[in-house]
């Protein structure tokens, strides 16, 4: 297919239209199989584009003009680079983009993917859907094949005048990502007027400024969202304002979205927290963890946020929660992990984090530790026993179908269902994910609450809703669709000072928001006084709205979508998101019950262990175990961290256990508990490991090798920060994905173990999987390797292999190695320790590039007398000079 030949008489058809009419009629003539399509075209120029094009049944592209361009570039001294080397470097770039997009898609090759129409779409109207890309998803209507063609006109006549007079051929910057002013331009919400209107109004308190910033916005005569052609119709008398439940209530049910500290600076993360905090709401710490010195005190976030990179949670952070929320999917970006640039990776944010400075942080896809709603339920459940007094949320991304995945997250035991829109996002992000990934909220925010309505689980769950919330009435509409918490994020941000620069990754926001540099940060002039005033306001507006309608409280007010209606001049089918009414909210009795009061630490352990805490008197008990009890050890370990947080010694309270441990066993367990096991574990063996210690060895009577079975499931040690683990046996897949700080020994493990890890240092005594170490960004691992073939089932692509010849490396692997022999009597570790000496040769350790690199440079400078944290930095500022 060819897109050339345009000129004053002949315009070119959009080559994804084009394309996805030809693929459908090969489909319905059964001719398929035998034609590729093979695009040369002017058009596709980003990542997003080639992607669609190919997902709906293209087999190669050829992008002439953007290579064309590449090439004049150079001759205009624009790019210093050979013409092939620039072109290979674009085509290499965009063939990234595709395969990161498949793999979020849980595909493998691009057969599988080309002609897959893994998309959803907006804005389209029935008939083209049906006739040009059929069976896409598309919830509401919108534009026809004559809007299209109009959109094609404009811009044919912009290049060739109709008559016939000279046109400028320059391209224009339509401020498409960052804001440029003039006709024809990119019209962004957060223009200058709107942040100096929202800025001046929050931080003098003036009521009045803020509602003409409102108005701005509401009266807007671009449609920006899907709520944007909606407004009130009354079904019942308005009643007084004083009626009305007051907005010191209202703002209880509001939040900050979840920015973590890291990418923005301590200062703004503090801010939201004080400002939350004082008015009864809740700040969100993001996935970045937090200092301890906040943790319990103003500046401590009620929500803390368990995402896949599992940064700094540790049961110390996670009992200072309110509100744990699970991230299994970013609003913004769906299907990527939060990613942190190694420019912003200061050393007190690497401390936190639990990772190494400068080197850069990135959350594996949620799939490595939840694999299906089963998984879920049993990291809720892990988090439950973590703190018993917290409500437990998942953050899901509005998508179709999403209302079924609410369900099993309500029957999951889940106490809060967050449906985040597709506006906002961080900075660090790709455009294509920016601009191109998610749905509105209101298309998911609608679907959850029906269906939960329709399986009789509505008043099991709080539904909240986030996404580019700016005024009362975004807020009201989203409670009219079924909200009831309501989350913020931008706005806040721009109260304290944010001007939208749009340079959030780069570390160099001059408003010492969304930067690291400590210089920049000393710019920072918000005030919780601004995020606080702002969330009042939105509340005063909100019972505005409440009051016009009738309505006295949030709660009566929910899910009334008869309180909406379509403006007359709506292009789209409202008709999936204004369905039947339901006015059903949460309700606190209807709570789902974990029956915490039956697990082994409630019945026995506390009560047995109790006595003995006033003192900090050593104990130990021994108890018998079965598969049935799940996450044992964990709420003994909540308790003893809000008694002593991180004072007790290793070893004061020691636990043996007989038998087959359930899931999570010993997630999250504190320092100075050991829990001693005979028998075997399932999955998430020391899940969030945070300072404990565990030891696991087959029971005495058993006749097999240990080196040569597994003993423990899938998934151990995932997110593990500090502690120790002695597996006298095997481990099952993943082992140590994601640990930051803890030192293990195991016998033997599955594939795609050590991946994403950060910290903490492993040696493992036997036969390893294939992909070891694949996103290993910090810590050391020792693999005992006698046949020399480890090389061929390990990842090299971040990670260096050496001999273990240095004297530390010896030390500490000796050390482990005892260690491993005292507590499970291995006949390996004996074996290896009696002529370790020539052992040593049959060891390799695995180290990752970036983090030998810094690491070096600290001890470098360490021993020209700086002090630990004069080091780090410096090493930092070196390696990102």
């Amino acid at each position: 297919m060819l897109t050339s030949g345009v000129d004053e008489g002949h315009m070119a058809i959009p080559s994804l239209l084009a394309v996805s009419a030809l693929e459908q009629h090969l489909v319905k003539t059964k001719k398929k199989t035998d034609v590729s399509i093979i695009l040369e075209s002017g058009e596709p120029r980003d990542v997003h584009q080639f992607a669609t094009i190919l997902g709906y049944g293209a087999t190669a592209i050829y992008p002439y003009l953007a290579h064309e361009y590449i090439e004049e570039m150079i001759q205009l001294n624009m790019l210093d680079k050979e013409v092939n080397i620039a072109i290979d470097d674009y085509n290499e770039a965009i063939l990234k983009g595709i395969v990161k997009i498949a793999a979020k898609m849980g595909i493998s090759t691009l057969q599988s993917y080309q002609g897959a129409q893994i998309f959803e779409a907006i804005g389209i109207s029935k008939e083209v859907i049906d006739t040009y890309f059929t069976n896409t998803i598309s919830e509401v209507e919108g534009i026809t094949l004559e809007d299209i063609e109009k959109d094609l006109i404009y811009h044919h006549d912009r290049a060739y005048d109709p008559l016939g007079l000279t046109t400028d051929t320059s391209l224009d910057s339509i401020g498409f990502h960052k804001l440029r002013k003039g006709d024809g331009k990119e019209d962004h919400l957060y223009s200058p007027e709107t942040i100096v209107k929202l800025q001046r109004a929050t931080q003098t308190n003036d009521y009045d400024l803020f509602k003409e910033y409102s108005n701005e916005l509401n009266s807007n005569h671009q449609k920006h969202h899907l709520r944007s052609q909606l407004h009130f119709k009354k079904t019942r008398n308005s009643i007084p304002l004083s009626e009305v439940e007051s907005e010191y209530e209202i703002v209880k049910r509001f939040k900050t979205g979840a920015m973590s500290y890291g990418s923005i600076s301590e200062e703004a993360h503090t801010c939201m927290a004080i400002a939350m905090n004082r008015l009864g709401g809740k700040s969100n710490s993001g996935e970045g963890g937090e200092k301890p010195q906040r943790l319990g005190t103003e500046k401590n976030s009620a929500i803390k946020q368990v995402a896949s990179g599992r940064f700094g949670v540790t049961e110390e952070y996670l009992v200072s929660a309110k509100e744990i929320q699970i991230k299994m999917a970013q609003g913004a970006k769906p299907g990527e992990g939060g990613h942190l640039p190694g420019k912003k990776v200061y050393p007190w944010i690497a401390k936190t984090r639990y990772s190494t400075p400068g080197v850069s942080l990135i959350s594996p896809p949620p799939h490595h530790d939840i694999y299906s709603i089963e998984d879920l339920a049993q990291l809720i459940y892990d988090l439950k026993n973590a703190n018993p007094q917290a409500r437990i949320s998942v953050k899901l991304v509005s998508e179709a179908g999403v209302g079924t995945i609410a369900s099993g997250v309500a029957k999951a035991g889940a106490t809060v269902v967050l449906i985040s829109g597709y506006d906002g996002g961080t900075g660090a992000a790709s455009q294509s994910s920016i601009h191109h990934a998610g749905l509105p909220w209101e298309l998911g925010l609608a679907q959850a609450h029906q269906n939960l309505v329709e399986n009789g689980l509505r008043s099991r769950v709080l539904i909240e809703t986030d996404g580019k919330l700016m005024t009362g009435k975004d807020v009201a509409i989203a409670c009219l669709l079924g909200a009831e918490e309501f989350g913020f994020a931008t706005a806040p941000l721009v109260t304290m000072g944010c001007m939208m620069m749009r340079v959030c990754n780069l570390d160099t926001c001059p408003f010492g928001v969304a930067t690291q540099n400590q210089k920049l940060r000393k710019r920072f002039k918000g005030k919780p006084e601004y995020v606080m005033n702002f969330m009042l306001f939105i509340a005063r507006e909100l019972r505005e709205i409440m009051a016009e309608l009738g309505y006295h409280t949030i709660n009566e007010m929910v899910g009334h979508t008869d309180n909406l209606e379509v403006d007359e001049d709506a292009n789209m089918d409202y008709s999936n998101i204004l369905m039947t009414p339901y006015n059903i909210h949460y309700e606190p009795k209807d709570t789902y019950d974990f029956e915490l009061e039956k697990t082994v630490d409630m019945k026995t352990l506390l009560p047995k262990f109790e006595p003995y805490f006033n003192e900090k008197k050593p104990h130990a008990e021994t108890i018998s175990i079965s598969s049935t009890d799940r996450t044992v050890g964990t709420i003994l370990s909540s308790v003893v961290t809000k008694q002593f947080n991180n004072t007790l010694q290793d070893d004061t309270y020691i636990v043996h256990c007989n038998g087959g441990a359930g899931q999570s066993f010993g997630a999250f367990v504190q320092k100075g508990i050991t829990l001693d096991v005979h028998g075997d574990a399932n999955d998430y063996f020391g899940k969030g490991l945070s300072g404990g210690k565990l030891i696991i060895q087959p029971k005495n009577e058993a006749k097999f090798k240990p080196n040569e079975n597994v003993i423990i499931g899938n998934v151990a040690l995932y997110g593990a920060t500090s502690g120790e683990a002695y597996i006298r046996g095997m481990a099952g897949e993943r082992f140590a994905v994601r640990n930051s700080g803890a030192s293990a020994v195991v016998e033997g493990v599955g594939d795609h173990g050590l991946e994403y890890m950060t910290g903490g240092t492993v040696v493992i005594l036997g036969q390893t999987g294939k992909n070891l170490a694949a996103g290993m960004s910090g810590g050391i691992a020792y693999i005992y390797d006698p046949n020399h073939d480890l090389y061929t089932r390990l990842n090299k692509q971040l990670v260096n292999t050496y001999e273990v010849s240095g004297k530390a490396d010896i030390e500490t692997l000796t050390q482990l190695l005892k260690n491993h022999y005292k507590y499970t009597n291995s006949d390996v570790a004996q074996k290896i320790l009696s002529n370790l000496d020539h052992e040593l040769s049959n060891f390799k350790k695995i180290v990752p590039k970036d983090y030998e690199k810094i690491t070096t440079l600290i001890q470098e400078l360490k021993a020209k007398g700086y002090h630990d944290d004069e080091a780090s930095l410096m090493a930092f500022e070196q390696v990102h000079a």
